[in-house]
């Protein structure tokens, strides 16, 4: 690369596409600091049980827009950018797409107030590769039930149903064709090694020739 900052390569998808295994793989292939949201920070692992453990009363739609974000800006300035400006690469399993599709797409906010949010809390900061890992929601869903035995009980976002996944799942394919060359879809049915050489080929070429 021509300069010394390094690259944040995001995932993002609904849960159960297999995101966080990829985001695992990636960081290793390419030594990048590895994170997620929400709660990689101190403050975010309080603000996540706030928004996602079950019993912990409603959150209004606009609140959790708003602790997502305070999420995010924990992260950035806590994890993420420090990392970039000493040249390392970050694989963060989600980020900024994930509230527009949730919140926006999911919940029915407006996208335009919700991405003016994301760029004050982030300080304008985007990911040089977002990575969409494309999966039906009743596919995601089988997958989680297939994993239930192992699992405590789903968390606020999980447990809100197929209509509410099916839309967030289609608001991550409308931001990713919108995106251009800025995203990477990536079949989530294929094999985990598969998927994760279609994206590692990505990484590379970002290293190669830098951001689109």
């Amino acid at each position: 690369m021509s300069d010394r900052r390094g690259r944040l390569v995001a995932l993002e998808g609904i849960d159960g596409c297999g995101k966080s295994t990829q985001a695992r793989l990636l960081a290793s292939r390419l030594d990048a600091v590895a994170t997620f949201e929400p709660g990689a920070t101190r403050l975010g692992a309080g603000l996540r049980a706030l928004l996602l453990e079950p019993g912990r009363g409603a959150v209004s739609d606009r609140a959790e827009a708003l602790l997502m974000a305070a999420d995010r800006a924990q992260h950035v300035t806590e994890v993420i950018r420090p990392a970039l400006d000493a040249g390392r690469w970050v694989v963060t399993d989600r980020y900024a797409a994930s509230t527009l599709a949730y919140q926006g797409y999911g919940r029915g906010l407006d996208l335009t107030e919700l991405d003016a949010l994301v760029g004050w809390a982030t300080g304008g900061l985007r990911p040089d590769l977002t990575v969409l890992l494309d999966l039906p929601a009743d596919v995601a869903a089988a997958r989680r039930a297939a994993a239930g035995a192992d699992r405590q009980e789903a968390d606020r976002m999980e447990a809100e149903g197929a209509g509410f996944l099916g839309r967030v799942a289609e608001g991550f394919r409308t931001l990713a064709a919108a995106g251009g060359e800025a995203w990477l879809v990536v079949d989530a049915t294929a094999p985990v090694a598969e998927v994760a050489g279609t994206i590692g080929r990505a990484a590379d070429r970002l290293a190669r020739d830098g951001p689109p």
